[in-house]
């Protein structure tokens, strides 16, 4: 069996950041905390496959969002980085106060979806194989 190089200890790093931070927003009793929490934890994990894999080459081009960058060194979750940046307003707006979309029920989605997500960016880091496993349920 062939080893394994380790995961950068950056990657290491924003990975255990997300997980703790998803842990933490687990906890959270306002629904728009909960969210505004697995939403940065899911940008953590996306953050940590990024310093595993290198950011991509980009010239002078614009400024990419996180989400954008992850589809192009990790093709695999592409459906995950469209999911979570289909709700990056939502946040933004949460953030910013604005909690009239944010319901307990999209909190715990994002939530139910930020599980698996980092799971998926455990084993990327890790230099472990994902499978069909890689879709948003």
């Amino acid at each position: 069996m062939a080893l394994r190089p380790p995961a950068s200890p950056a990657a290491a790093g924003l990975l255990a950041q997300a997980r703790r931070g998803l842990a933490e927003a687990t906890q959270e009793p306002r629904p728009a905390e909960r969210f505004i929490g697995a939403y940065l934890a899911a940008l953590r994990g996306a953050a940590a496959v990024l310093a595993a894999r290198g950011r991509p080459h980009r010239g002078r081009a614009r400024p990419a969002s996180t989400w954008d960058l992850l589809d192009s060194v990790a093709p695999e979750l592409r459906e995950w980085s469209a999911f979570f940046a289909s709700n990056s307003a939502t946040r933004a707006a949460a953030q910013a106060g604005i909690t009239g979309k944010v319901t307990a029920e999209s909190a715990a989605g994002l939530v139910g979806a930020a599980t698996p997500f980092l799971e998926l960016v455990r084993r990327l880091v890790h230099g472990l194989p994902i499978t069909g496993e890689a879709h948003v349920a």
